[in-house]
């Protein structure tokens, strides 16, 4: 080999080319050469490398393979022959070019570096998109942990390159970096704190892919689509893309939504407001009245019964209404609303089911409905709650009761 390496340069000399000349395009033909064998081989062998693949993906079930291929892990994984091929030549090319050789012997070393980090890259993303198809892996942010896992590869990729180019010993270079931690950490903040806000995230199971979230401080309400390193993407059900700083979910309030769709139904609770004034005793002839309604014949007729058993046991005087035990236009519409909720079809009859009165307030008294539906798709919620809101409002006026609601310009007249 020693002979062949200096074949070009014999010849030239013979027949009268400088040394120094000669010199140089000895080196250059046993580059072009070099180059030539090396591209032809970094072809063949990438093809083959390809062919192999596609074949044997082919013939098995996973799409583990497969990936493999889209993230080009044949491809990188080819350049291995060829770089060490150049690495075993290049002092024989550059023989009489000891300067030159030293540099592009590191050049090509640095180079290693690289492609062991794209192989490395290309691995990880097949094996995150795969984890991804699974069931057990599918919500987890799986994205923050190949990133942390590159950013130390990088990292470390960068200071082995440093050390190389400079030959100073890759654990002298590394205390090195000591002096100036400082500065790394006030350039790195941003992805210090959303790596240690990503391992929070995943601990505490915080936040995970496919979930529904709100967090108004940014906008964002929609389902989580990736979670990374730095920051997480929300789909907004305008279908608009909100992307939320990953140390975010630690530091501010967020809801999530993930209790209510994994639970058996979606909560409706909200109140129709009552006016005061309308609220009343009822009379005997009222609940007679009262008993037309199907759902609380039954009740109103059993209430009645003890009532009155009770006022003559005790010999209340009912010439005024406020004596004794009675009920209220108010009472039975909530033993109504209650009755009609269990007996609703879109209710689900296994969760809490109430109609409750609260405090009475500047707009009347708040009848809330307190219960669950058993579809949680948000446009069936919607239509579930305003049926029954549309019903029960409709209702009122059957029970002598009255919805709250300012007035407006029609509603005031002019004496």
């Amino acid at each position: 080999m020693d002979n062949l390496k200096h074949i070009l340069y014999d010849y030239l000399v013979s027949h009268g080319t400088p040394e120094n000349t000669a010199k140089y395009l000895n080196m250059l033909a046993l580059l072009i050469i070099l180059i030539i064998i090396i591209s032809i081989i970094d072809f063949i062998i990438r093809k083959l490398i390809r062919v192999a693949f596609t074949k044997f993906a082919v013939r098995t079930k996973t799409n583990f393979d497969d990936l493999l291929i889209t993230n080009k892990v044949p491809r990188n994984v080819a350049h291995v022959i060829p770089l060490l091929i150049a690495l075993e030549f290049t002092p024989k090319v550059f023989a009489d070019f000891p300067n030159s050789d030293v540099i592009i012997e590191k050049a090509l070393q640095v180079f290693a570096i690289i492609l062991t980090l794209w192989i490395a890259r290309s691995l990880l993303n097949t094996f995150k998109d795969y984890l991804k198809t699974l069931p057990r892996f599918k919500d987890k942010p799986i994205d923050s942990y190949i990133q942390v896992f590159m950013i130390f590869a990088w990292l470390a990729g960068f200071m082995s390159a440093i050390a190389i180019v400079t030959g100073i010993p890759f654990l002298k270079f590394a205390t090195g970096l000591g002096a100036i931690s400082a500065v790394i950490i006030l350039v790195f903040k941003d992805t210090i704190m959303g790596f240690v806000a990503s391992i929070q995230v995943s601990i505490n199971d915080m936040v995970r892919i496919g979930d529904w979230i709100t967090f108004e401080k940014y906008g964002a309400d929609g389902d989580v689509i990736e979670i990374n390193l730095a920051t997480v993407k929300v789909q907004n059900f305008d279908k608009t893309i909100t992307t939320i700083p990953t140390y975010a979910l630690i530091s501010d309030s967020f809801k999530n939504w993930r209790g209510m769709t994994s639970s058996d139904g979606r909560r409706i609770k909200r109140a129709l407001n009552i006016k005061q004034e309308g609220v009343k005793y009822l009379t005997e002839q009222e609940v007679n009245k009262l008993k037309e309604i199907e759902l609380i014949t039954s009740y109103l007729g059993t209430r009645q019964h003890d009532i009155k058993s009770y006022n003559s046991s005790n010999n209340i005087n009912k010439d005024l209404l406020l004596n004794g035990r009675n009920l209220t236009n108010l009472g039975v519409f909530r033993k109504y609303i209650d009755v009609y909720l269990k007996n609703h079809s879109a209710i689900n009859k296994d969760m809490m089911i109430m109609a409750r009165q609260l405090a009475p307030t500047t707009q009347g008294i708040p009848l809330e409905i307190y219960a669950f539906s058993s579809d949680k798709r948000w446009e069936n919620y919607e239509y579930i709650m305003s049926d029954i809101f549309d019903h029960l409002i409709a209702a009122l006026p059957y029970f002598d009761l009255e919805n709250f609601e300012l007035p407006s310009g029609s509603g005031f007249s002019v004496k």
